[in-house]
């Protein structure tokens, strides 16, 4: 058998060269003293592997849709078996290689690798970063989810402010005034086509510069012999590839973040926010409003790109000892540290309607949409029209307010436009806009049956939590003044407590159990 093997890896030599290109490979030799700080650009190349297989088997299942991005990545997500967890390496793994791809530039300048002879291998890594992280730019669309078309809108805004070319490259990221299908095309086309081709080319490239003059080594040359590449160093990549694959595969498991609603151009409120590895540049702008905005956009980034791409020319050390290039150290430290303070600064301030509870009028909106006959007639199981999950809700909001005012409008024959009752059409359309990100909270039935009162009798004149009209005064605090006889005695006949009021009467109209439960829930209002 051993014999065998022999003969066909002798054919195999004969045709194809295998053995020279493995002693080519494995071969290498190191200058002594190599060690862990050297296998970052290995761990790259891991990262770029994971993303170019995982971002493979993703594009099987994706649809570059509007009308179906947002549906196959929910469906690779819930229905693929190990799709959470293939979506979760491909997150993960952009956050890896934007990791590694950082580290090893650090190594780069610490160690003064990019001096002469290798300043055409160091230019050649400052674009492969770009294209690193225009990668991460433009596979962020994707999910085509608020938080990815909304980042989106900002990305393709910065770019009109791109001097000269600035209306074109806006036009050619969007595909005229609106981001739609024509956006979504060539972001997907640039993320799986033409941003690879251009990373594959560019790695090739760094490699051969890299083999062509060989690893810089550690900083102060040591006496010793050079050593291959294998075993030693190859067994160190290795080691921290296996490390990092494993915690890899860990975040993967508990998954990507969850997707938010589907896109909605009409979604004015909604506050972008990027990925963590654009929050440094994201917290910039925000101190370059209206016309600065350029500055903090394009001016202050492009100076510190010109800086790095400079350093093999600006280090004018005798030897890349640190001590003897602090003219170059010196200000690059001191940008790292500006950039990891606006990336911290850009992380810890997140916006406030991030996590907001959900209000009484949401909560009621989300009890009538389950059972008010206004929804539950079309919408469920065998009905005509598919029930309202959260989450599963693709239609802009303005579609939706017109629908829940008059369903004749959006679709004729259906049924006969509901009685009006603009409590209950303020609480579902409320409603319908949280449950496109996220299921209404659990709430007992005696208190839901509360909330559904409140918002139908109270919240039109009175304000609760931040909620409601101001016809009449606010109750977020109602027991601090009220006590339970008198609250009881203002809903039946507010008459009897203040003769001048121009409150109505509801005791005729609301159950007198329905309001004892309203009275002592305002009174606990402290």
């Amino acid at each position: 058998m051993r014999r065998l093997g022999g003969v066909i890896a002798d054919w195999l030599d004969d045709r194809t060269g295998f053995r020279k290109l493995r002693r080519h490979v494995l071969d290498e030799p190191l200058p002594a003293g190599t060690a862990w700080w050297f296998t970052l650009g290995s761990l790259l190349l891991f990262g770029l592997g994971v993303q170019a297989v995982t971002g493979v088997a993703l594009a099987l299942y994706y649809a570059p849709t509007p009308d179906h991005a947002w549906d196959s990545v929910r469906y690779i997500s819930t229905e693929v078996r190990g799709g959470a967890f293939l979506r979760g390496l491909h997150y993960w793994g952009a956050s890896l290689v934007v990791v590694a791809a950082a580290l090893h530039l650090l190594r780069v300048v610490f160690f003064g690798s990019y001096r002469k002879p290798r300043e055409a291998n160091w230019i050649v890594g400052l674009v492969l970063l770009h294209v690193i992280l225009a990668l991460g730019l433009t596979g962020y669309l994707l999910p085509w989810d608020q938080r990815a078309y909304w980042a989106t809108v900002v990305a393709i805004n910065m770019a009109r402010l791109t001097p000269v070319a600035g209306d074109w490259l806006a036009a050619m990221l969007s595909g005229g005034a609106d981001i739609g299908a024509l956006t979504l095309t060539r972001w997907y086309a640039l993320h799986v086509l033409v941003l690879p081709a251009v990373l594959v080319a560019l790695v090739a490239v760094h490699l051969y510069l890299m083999r062509r003059h060989g690893i810089s080594g550690p900083v102060k040359s040591r006496q010793g012999a050079s050593q291959m590449f294998f075993p030693h160093q190859a067994a160190r990549d290795l080691t921290v590839a296996v490390a990092v694959g494993v915690l890899l595969a860990i975040l993967a498991w508990r998954g990507a973040p969850p997707l938010e609603p589907p896109a909605d151009p009409t979604s004015g409120d909604y506050i972008p926010r990027p990925d963590w590895y654009f929050l440094g540049l994201f917290q910039l702008l925000k101190y370059f409003p209206g016309r600065l905005e350029v500055i903090g956009a394009l001016v202050i980034p492009g100076l510190a790109m010109t800086f790095l791409a400079l350093l093999p020319w600006l280090d004018r050390g005798r030897t890349r000892e640190a001590n003897r290039r602090l003219t170059v150290l010196v200000p690059f430290t001191a940008g790292l540290a500006l950039v990891a303070t606006l990336t911290t600064m850009g992380a810890l301030d997140r916006p406030p309607q991030q996590g907001r509870a959900w209000s009484i009028r949401e909560i009621a909106g989300a009890s009538l949409i389950d059972t008010s006959e206004r929804c539950t007639r079309c919408h469920g199981p065998d009905r005509l029209a598919a029930s309202i999950e959260p989450g599963r809700i693709g239609k802009p909001q303005d579609w939706l307010d017109m629908h829940v005012a008059d369903p004749e409008v959006i679709a004729p024959g259906i049924r006969e436009p509901p009685e009006t009752s603009q409590s209950e059409t303020a609480a579902i359309r409320a409603a319908l806009a949280r449950l496109r990100s996220t299921a209404a909270p659990a709430v007992d039935a005696p208190t839901t049956r509360l909330y559904v009162n409140f918002n139908r009798f109270c919240l039109n004149c009175h304000v609760m939590d931040g909620v409601g009209g101001t016809d009449g005064p606010e109750l977020t605090h109602a027991g601090r003044k009220l006590d339970v006889v008198t609250i009881e005695l203002r809903i039946i006949d507010p008459v009897t407590i203040q003769p001048d009021t121009e409150m109505p009467a509801f005791g005729a109209r609301i159950p007198a159990d329905d309001i004892r439960a309203l009275a002592q829930w305002l009174a606990g209002k402290k």
